[in-house]
């Protein structure tokens, strides 16, 4: 039995990708296969890559006859049309229909070969295997000069990660980003919480958030070094070095956060009210972060 696993998106949606089918796997005593090509091999808009050798992940990678190569994009066409023919249950081509939480997933009991094809979104696809997924997603940490000092310094502070990720042009007339009163709520939030704060500002158009954000003079560090998305594993390792964190609507940040192994952190996530009145997608939070 085995498991056959299409990961694609960026870092954070890869995350997800590849927790669902891990929990699945391990559910099922069946082996886990990472296909890390075909989802990729059309990303002509933002040309991502696999990312996940930068985790401890063991999982073998998948044959060119388990990528369906070669005509893979039409024998992957023929599968999903077989597949939308039986129950759920009864598939071997599972892919998500929505970006609601399916809990048919959990119910899956692997025969043969399945192949999985989804975000997965939702922390609930596999909380119930949380630990050897804590394990597996364990960040492999940079060795440069520049992330080692970088780390010294979030270990000496009260350090709160910040994300800003622009989904839209700063100053669009239609925005997918979070709102500004979300960060100026978190702020206030953080400094009313946490002693002496420290931010480590995370984002992919660092002078926009500068000129956003209100934030504390000498108390902000910009965190512009790991540039492409090569080094996006690096500010993730970051990110979970900090004690605190201020996500935004992004897989990256939950990441993060989810990966930080601060008991005592506050982590702090726009509210689901923010959320659908600006009609913008977020993984749901877990019931301990902090929803503003």
């Amino acid at each position: 039995m085995k498991i056959i696993a299409r990961i694609r998106g960026g870092l954070g949606n890869q995350l997800f990708c590849y927790a669902a089918a891990r929990r699945l796997a391990v559910l099922n005593n069946a082996e886990l296969v990472i296909d890390g090509v075909t989802g990729f091999v059309r990303d002509q808009l933002y040309r991502r890559n696999y990312m996940l050798n930068r985790f401890q992940i063991s999982a073998r990678k998948a044959t060119p006859s388990e990528r369906m190569e070669p005509f893979e994009r039409y024998r992957r066409g023929v599968a999903k049309w077989l597949a939308r023919r039986v129950p759920f249950e009864q598939r071997r081509y599972i892919e998500q229909e929505s970006l609601d939480f399916d809990e048919r997933l959990l119910r899956i009991s692997v025969k043969g070969t399945i192949y999985l094809d989804g975000l997965w979104e939702n922390e609930s696809y596999f909380k119930d295997a949380e630990q050897i997924i804590r394990e597996d997603l364990q960040v492999i940490p940079p060795t440069d000069d520049m992330n080692k000092r970088i780390a010294a310094e979030i270990h000496e502070k009260s350090a709160v990660a910040i994300h800003v990720r622009w989904f839209s042009a700063p100053g669009s007339s239609v925005s997918h980003n979070i709102s500004t009163d979300y960060y100026r709520d978190a702020l206030n939030l953080i400094e009313n919480t946490v002693g002496k704060p420290h931010y480590f500002l995370f984002s992919d158009n660092l002078d926009a958030a500068r000129t956003m954000l209100s934030l504390p003079e000498g108390r902000v560090t910009f965190m512009s070094h790991n540039r492409g998305s090569d080094n996006a594993y690096a500010d993730l390792w970051l990110m979970t070095q900090c004690k605190h964190i201020i996500i935004a609507n992004s897989t990256f940040s939950w990441w993060g956060a989810w990966l930080n192994k601060n008991s005592l952190k506050v982590v702090v996530a726009p509210c689901k009210r923010r959320i659908t009145e600006n009609n913008l997608s977020c993984a749901p939070p877990p019931a301990s972060w902090i929803q503003v």
